[in-house]
C-alpha cells in the first residue's frame, strides 16, 4: 500500500489526534485510518458501542477498608425490625 503524506495539519488537530488515539489505546496512524474509512462511508460506526469517558474522574477504587466500612452500613440497614412487622 501506498503512504500518504498530510502536509499543513494544525498543532491543535495533531494534539487531538494522539489524545484520541491514546484513549482508545490504538496508535495515531490506525485512528486516522479509521476516521478515513468511516468518513467515505467504507465503515460505518457501531452504534452503541461509543465509550465514554466524561465521568472518569468522578469514580475510583475502594480501598478493603473503605468497602468493608460501607458494606456493613449496608447490611445494617437491611436488617429488618420483626417489632415494625408485627400487627
Amino acid at each position: 500500500m501506498k503512504a500518504v503524506t498530510v502536509r499543513g495539519v494544525d498543532p491543535d488537530i495533531s494534539e487531538k489526534l494522539k489524545a484520541t488515539a491514546k484513549d482508545q489505546g490504538i496508535s495515531v496512524n490506525q485512528l486516522i485510518l479509521k476516521l478515513i474509512k468511516t468518513g467515505l462511508g467504507l465503515q460505518k460506526e457501531k452504534k452503541y458501542s461509543r465509550r465514554y469517558s466524561d465521568l472518569d474522574d468522578l469514580f475510583g477504587r475502594w480501598s478493603h477498608a473503605e468497602f468493608t466500612e460501607i458494606n456493613d452500613k449496608i447490611t445494617q440497614n437491611r436488617r429488618i425490625d420483626p417489632e415494625l412487622w408485627e400487627s
